[in-house]
């Protein structure tokens, strides 16, 4: 039996729990552990259940989501956090992701594409929704100073600093191994050890590394 992703539902809108719950509920491989309504409520379930995926809102009363994320991607960095969201704004997206955020979806999302976010997010991989990832390309790349920026490539080997580019443009280990022609499972080695060179827990948090420094298909094999 496929062990099942533990998810937990922090969002103050209980009609919208509600709806995500039974969508979930209906899958085999998903448990949900239990919900919350707001930030403060959503920290404590975290710290006593130890879910696989939290499932938070941005804009709540009181403790805001992007406060919630910071305090469990501290103290619970095996939890993965996807911010779902009606926000399409970018310094909103940047200052999640940045916070360590696994992801960033926006509630218009289809139901398929929610479970496939779940499904991706709990094996490791980052989430965007499509209509936001301009925006966070955008976002990066107007920050102040930030083509000034000069990486410290001899921090990397050849082949990692391959798989940066790749994870500059939002690319799974699948799409990796296939564009490098390399196994999945060597992919997933390299990024493991790409996030302990930079001391980051978070695929995204990478990924707006490595576009921040240079990385990118125009620096390819460079």
């Amino acid at each position: 039996m496929t062990e099942k992703i533990r998810v937990l539902l922090v969002d103050d809108h209980v009609l919208f729990r509600s709806g995500v719950k039974a969508l979930l509920q209906r899958h085999d491989d998903f448990e949900v552990l239990d919900e919350a309504g707001d930030g403060l409520e959503g920290i404590k379930r975290a710290r006593s259940l130890q879910p696989d995926v939290i499932l938070l809102d941005l804009h709540m009363p009181g403790i805001s989501g992007l406060e919630a994320v910071k305090v469990i991607t501290e103290e619970i960095p095996g939890a993965r956090v996807l911010m779902l969201t009606v926000s399409e704004d970018a310094q909103d997206l940047m200052e999640a992701l940045r916070a360590g955020a696994s992801g960033y979806l926006l509630k218009n999302i289809e139901m398929d594409a929610l479970l496939d976010a779940i499904r991706r997010a709990a094996e490791g991989d980052s989430v965007v929704s499509p209509q936001m990832t301009a925006k966070l390309i955008q976002g990066v790349r107007e920050q102040p100073g930030a083509a000034s920026q000069v990486v410290e490539r001899d921090k990397f080997s050849p082949r990692e600093r391959d798989i940066l580019n790749c994870l500059a443009q939002g690319e799974s280990n699948k799409e990796i191994a296939r564009a490098l022609d390399l196994a999945e499972s060597t992919v997933k080695i390299h990024v493991q050890n790409i996030f302990k060179k930079l001391n980051m827990t978070s695929r995204v948090q990478v990924a707006l590394y490595a576009v921040e420094h240079g990385f990118g298909p125009q620096s390819r094999h460079v």
